[in-house]
C-alpha cells in the first residue's frame, strides 16, 4: 500500500534544510525567520556547494530552483507537504523534558482521534496500553538513546480505546555539528497486515495440531482395520477409535438392509446410550439428514449451521443437544458401492474443516474397501453357500440387450478384472461376428466388442466394460455368477453367494439396476472344506492382470486344443502386445498354476 511505503527519508531531508530547532541565533521553523550562519547564509544553504541542485519538485515532475521560492513560501510548502502526508507524523524535542512532541500532522490526529491541543508537549507513549509488549518498545527507546534510526509495530490505542497496529519509524534529525535536534516519527496503520498475518500463524498452528491428530487417527484406525477378521470388528474398531477423538461426542454406523429399505444401527460409541431403534433411519428419508443423504449420494455430508443443526437434532432427548456443533455423515464406500454410513457428532463446529473432513472421507473409503475385502473373502471361507436362479428381461443389462437385437443366444465363459478398473467379459455366440459387432456399438454399456476366435457354428466374444457390470456389483457383496445363459432377450443365471449374506439383499441389489428380475429358484448346499473357488482365488491372487487374461483367453478360445483353432500371434494381437510378449505372460501363468496344484 501506499502509506506503507512512504519514504520517511525524503521528508526527514526537509528538516535537515531547516532544523526547527529553537536557538540564540534564530527561531524554530514556521516563524517565518530562518536560522542565520556565521557567513551569512542560511543554515544549510548549500547553493555554494559544487553539485548542489536545490530543487523542489512541483506537479507533473517539474522541478523547479528553491532560490526562486521565497523563504515564507518554500517554508509553507513544507508544512503543507508534511500535514497532508498520507501517514502519521510527529516532531519531538530531545531537549525538552520527556523528548516531548512539538508537531504533528493531520494524519496522526486521524489515526489515533486525538487533537493536535491534547498531545502536544506530551510523549507519545500515550498510545501505549495493557497489550503493548515491551520488547519492541525497549528497542525504540534504545535507539532513540543512541540517537539512531528505528522501525518497530506496536500495539497501539486510539482516544476511543479501539486496539490497532502501529508501525513507528523514528529518524534523528542532526545539526551542522552533528547534534540530534529534533527526532522525526511516521506512524502507518499495518492493522490490516498484521491480522493477516497473526490469522495466517493461528491456522498453521491449527494445522500442525490437525496433521498431529489426524496422522495418528489415520494410522490407529489402518491399524485396527488390518487386523479385523469381520465386518462386526471394522465397524466396531471405526466407532470407538472415531469417538475417542477431540470434540468427537459419538459415532455410529448404519448398514443399509435393502428388503426393509431401512439403515440399520450396527456399531456405535461415545458420551451416550442411546435408546433401541433410534439411531435407524428410512432409506426414504429426509435428504437433509446427512446419514441419509451421505448414504444415497456417496459422498460426505455434513450439518454445521445452528438452525439446520438445531432442526436435525429436535426431539432427540437422549443426547445433549447443546454441547453439539456438527454433525458429519461420511459413507462407507467401495467404487460406487456404499456399504453403510459413518456419522460423527462433533462439540465444535471448527472440527470439521476441509482438513478433517477430507481424513473422515479418507476413513470411510479405506473402511469400505476393508469391507469389500472380507465379504469377498466369506463365500471362500463359508461351508455353506446359497445359489439362487434368477430371470432378467432388463435390457440394462448388456447380453440381455445384444441378443434380442443381434437375434443371437450368449453364454456367459468368465470374466477378469483390468487394472485401470475395466471388467472383460467372454461370451460365446452362437452367430457370425458381424451382427453381433455391429449391435455392441450401439450400446452404451459395452467400450469394445472383441471376436476372439471363430468356431464352425459359434463365435468367442471379449466385450470391455469400464462403467459399473452385474459381474462387479455381486463381487463387492462376495457374490459371483456360476453361470448365465442369454437368449432371446432373456437371460438365465445362477448366482452364488454365502449363506451368511441375505438373500434379499443380493436380489433387491440386482432389481435396484435391473428391475425386471424374478427369482426363478434358490438353493443351499454345503461346499466342501477344499473348495473349487478356494484354489480358482489362489491362482487368481497369485496371477498379474495380463497373465490371467492371457491365460483365460487362450483356454477359452481352444488354444489348448489338439487341433487348436487360434494362434499365440492373434490372442497377442487380440491384448495389443507382441507375440513374445504374450507368451511370457501365458508361460508365467502356466507355471503358476501348475505350482498352486502341485503343492496341493
Amino acid at each position: 500500500m501506499l502509506h506503507e511505503r512512504f519514504s520517511w527519508d525524503a521528508v526527514t531531508a526537509v528538516f535537515e534544510e531547516e532544523s526547527p530547532r529553537q536557538t540564540d541565533t534564530g527561531r524554530r521553523a514556521g516563524t517565518g525567520t530562518p536560522r542565520s550562519g556565521a557567513d551569512g547564509r542560511r543554515s544549510g544553504d548549500d547553493t555554494g556547494r559544487p553539485g548542489a541542485d536545490r530543487r523542489i519538485v512541483c506537479d507533473g515532475g517539474v522541478r523547479m530552483p528553491i532560490e526562486e521560492l521565497d523563504i515564507e513560501d518554500e517554508l509553507a510548502l513544507k508544512e503543507r507537504a508534511i500535514d497532508e502526508a498520507p501517514v502519521g507524523i510527529t516532531i519531538s524535542d530531545p531537549d525538552r523534558p520527556d523528548n516531548q512532541m512539538i508537531y504533528i500532522n493531520d494524519a496522526f490526529e486521524r489515526l489515533t482521534g486525538y487533537d493536535k491541543e491534547a498531545v502536544v508537549r506530551r510523549n507519545c507513549r500515550f498510545l501505549q496500553g495493557a497489550d503493548t509488549r515491551e520488547e519492541p518498545v525497549a528497542r525504540m527507546r534504545e535507539a532513540i538513546d543512541a540517537g539512531e534510526p528505528v522501525s518497530v509495530e506496536l500495539r497501539n490505542y486510539r482516544k476511543d480505546g479501539t486496539e490497532f497496529w502501529n508501525r513507528v519509524d523514528v529518524a534523528p534529525v542532526h545539526d551542522e555539528d552533528g547534534e540530534v535536534t529534533h527526532y522525526v516519527g511516521f506512524q502507518t496503520d499495518v492493522t490490516d497486515r498484521k491480522e493477516a498475518e497473526m490469522a495466517a500463524k493461528q491456522e498453521r498452528e491449527k494445522l500442525e495440531h490437525l496433521l498431529v491428530r489426524i496422522e495418528g487417527l489415520v494410522q490407529d484406525v489402518t491399524r485396527r482395520l488390518v487386523q479385523a477378521s469381520s465386518r462386526a470388528e471394522v465397524e466396531s474398531a471405526v466407532c470407538d477409535r472415531v469417538a475417542a477423538v477431540e470434540n468427537c461426542a459419538f459415532a455410529w454406523i448404519v448398514t443399509p438392509d435393502l428388503a426393509r429399505e431401512t439403515l440399520t444401527a450396527s456399531a456405535s460409541a461415545g458420551e451416550w446410550d442411546p435408546p433401541a431403534g433410534v439411531l435407524d433411519r428410512e432409506l426414504n428419508g429426509s435428504a437433509a439428514d446427512p446419514t441419509v443423504d451421505a448414504y444415497r449420494s456417496g459422498e460426505l455430508r455434513t450439518v454445521t449451521a445452528d438452525e439446520e443443526l438445531a432442526q436435525l437434532l429436535a426431539g432427540e432427548s437422549w443426547l445433549d443437544a447443546d454441547q453439539l456443533a456438527g454433525v458429519a455423515g461420511v459413507p462407507l464406500a467401495y467404487d460406487d458401492t456404499v456399504y453403510g454410513v459413518l456419522t460423527v457428532y462433533t462439540t465444535e463446529a471448527v472440527t470439521l474443516p476441509e482438513h478433517e473432513t477430507v481424513v473422515l472421507a479418507a476413513l470411510g473409503r479405506a473402511t469400505g474397501t476393508t469391507i469389500n475385502a472380507l465379504e469377498r473373502g466369506r463365500l471362500l471361507a463359508s461351508d455353506n453357500v446359497t445359489e439362487l436362479d434368477l430371470r432378467i428381461t432388463d435390457d440394462g443389462l448388456f447380453p440381455v440387450a445384444l441378443s434380442d437385437d443381434a437375434d443371437c443366444a450368449l453364454e456367459y465363459g468368465g470374466s477378469v478384472y483390468k487394472e485401470d478398473g475395466s471388467v472383460l467379459l467372454f461370451f460365446t455366440t452362437d452367430r457370425e461376428p458381424g451382427p453381433v459387432l455391429e449391435v455392441a456399438a450401439s450400446l452404451p454399456a459395452v467400450d469394445e466388442a472383441i471376436p476372439l476366435q471363430e468356431y464352425d457354428d459359434a463365435t468367442l466374444f471379449e466385450f470391455r466394460v469400464t462403467g459399473a457390470s452385474m459381474v462387479a456389483t455381486l463381487a463387492k457383496r462376495g457374490a459371483h455368477i456360476d453361470s448365465m445363459a442369454v437368449e432371446k432377450g432373456v437371460a438365465e443365471l445362477s448366482v452364488e453367494f454365502p449363506n451368511r449374506t441375505d438373500a434379499r439383499e443380493i436380489v433387491e441389489l440386482l432389481r435396484e439396476r435391473y428391475p425386471e428380475i424374478e427369482l426363478a429358484g434358490r438353493r443351499e448346499r454345503e461346499q466342501p472344506t477344499d473348495t473349487k473357488r478356494g484354489f480358482v482365488a489362489d491362482i487368481e491372487e497369485r496371477l498379474t492382470e495380463r497373465q490371467l487374461t492371457a491365460l483365460q483367453k487362450a483356454y477359452l478360445s481352444g488354444y489348448f486344443d489338439r487341433n487348436r483353432a487360434t494362434t499365440g500371434t492373434e490372442l497377442a494381437a487380440s491384448m495389443e502386445i507382441d507375440r513374445s510378449t504374450y507368451h511370457q505372460h501365458l508361460r508365467a501363468a502356466e507355471r503358476k498354476l501348475l505350482d498352486v496344484f502341485f503343492d496341493r
